[in-house]
């Protein structure tokens, strides 16, 4: 069977390479990690040694979502068992670099595409006592060759319907890999009935909550957000629309309102996040198209701060801080059809949080939070407007929304504690 799967990855790799060439050439995607990726030439690392308090946890995290998730993991993991080494893979450049930043000197690299010649490569290289899938990761082989020397479990586990749908199909390829997983640990009850309905037993899925809601900060006055405060000249009479993650539908949103209230609003701010790198220089394009000032945060450092109302952050791995600085929240990937972003770290810090239809990949945590009437939908230009208008001019109303939003992503936490508590034990 694993050479079957090999066969098919090669024939579907070669449908694809016209693609992925020109996304190498045109984007920079894929050239980083090849012989991580396709030969399994990880990081060779020395056994872990015979000492049963000493393990060695393989965490496998995708992108950057999934990176910023791993934080309070690692931090429960490493502060209950110190003499435990955590080693972290990803998938794309993007979250590898985050890794990079977030968790060095710890080991980081690229996970091995699920051929089995690199997957058994970077399994004897590792040579890992556990094995973590961050929320969702069916590879067969990976999980085949991993299981055969270790358990492999899921953690912060969610299967949405339409992927359930998908595994349904393939239930003669899924069910025998799902079979191989020690445990899965899902972030609600109706993620627990999907993966049950796709061939786990009762005996391996656990509920634990979201760790989402764990990871998130709510400190305004943490020294990040504070450096930034400082480099983006925020003033406390300042009303700061922060647009996180976004796509091109976000953007161009934001700055054709922020063009209209202009001048009505004095002391509105703008700070646009765009969510891949690589959009950086089209979204200055846009930039300089709404014909406003702005600084892009590359440009900055603590000798020269910026004086404009329009702020492009383009660098990774500083959403988190910024969000702290933010009074209204566009949370972004929502009015196009990316499916949402995350939303729950502007609601740790309380700002008033607006997303727009298109949020499945978040579908519980929206529910939850609108619910709570602790977020807003946006569906069209025209209610954004209003949104902007009713925070500036009802900012009572809009702190109280804030305040729910906070409020209810603490009563939430504690899903890392119950975690690590089931992974002690595998």
């Amino acid at each position: 069977m694993p050479y079957m799967r090999n066969l098919i990855y090669l024939l579907l790799l070669t449908l694809l390479l016209p693609w992925l060439v020109l996304s190498a050439i045109t984007k920079g995607k894929y050239r980083q990690g090849f012989a991580q990726k396709f030969l399994g030439l990880v990081p060779r690392l020395p056994g872990a040694g015979v000492d049963s308090s000493q393990r060695r946890i393989w965490l496998h995290a995708v992108s950057v979502g999934e990176v910023n998730l791993l934080q309070p993991v690692l931090q429960e993991l490493e502060q209950r068992y110190p003499d435990w080494e955590c080693v972290i893979s990803t998938t794309t450049k993007t979250g590898y670099e985050l890794a990079r930043q977030k968790y060095s000197p710890r080991t980081i690299f690229y996970c091995p595409l699920d051929f089995s010649w690199a997957v058994k490569s970077a399994l004897r290289r590792i040579q890992p006592d556990l094995f973590i899938l961050i929320e969702l990761e069916l590879w067969p082989n990976l999980i085949h060759y991993a299981s055969r020397g270790c358990p492999v479990a899921i953690i912060n586990g969610r299967l949405s319907e339409n992927s359930a749908k998908g595994y349904r199909r393939l239930g003669w390829m899924i069910r025998p890999t799902i079979k191989k997983l020690k445990h899965i640990a899902v972030q609600n009850e109706q993620y627990a009935q999907r993966f049950f309905e796709i061939g786990a037993t009762r005996e391996q899925v656990t509920v634990t909550g979201s760790i989402k809601f764990d990871g998130a900060e709510s400190d305004r006055h943490n020294e990040k957000t504070r450096q930034l405060q400082e480099l983006a000249s925020i003033q406390q009479q300042d009303v700061v629309l922060l647009a996180g993650s976004t796509q091109v539908e976000e953007e161009k949103l934001c700055l054709q309102t922020f063009a209209k209230y202009y001048e009505t609003y004095p002391q509105l701010k703008l700070i646009l996040v765009p969510r891949h790198p690589e959009r950086f220089d089209e979204v200055a394009k846009l930039c300089d198209q709404s014909k406003i000032p702005y600084h892009r945060r590359s440009d900055l450092s603590d000798n020269s701060p910026s004086d404009s109302r329009l702020l492009l952050v383009d660098v990774i791995g500083e959403l988190g801080a910024w969000w702290g600085l933010t009074d209204i929240a566009l949370v972004g990937g929502s009015m196009g059809s990316r499916g949402g972003q995350n939303m729950i770290e502007p609601a740790a810090y309380g700002a008033a949080v607006c997303f727009g239809p298109h949020t499945w990949n978040f579908k519980d945590i929206v529910e939850l939070l609108l619910h709570h009437k602790a977020a807003k939908v946006i569906n069209s230009a025209e209610q954004f407007e209003e949104f902007l208008r009713w925070n500036i001019e009802s900012p009572e109303d809009a702190a109280e929304m804030g305040t729910m939003a906070a409020q209810l992503v603490a009563t939430q936490q504690g899903a890392t504690r119950r975690t690590v508590d089931i992974l002690s034990y595998l």
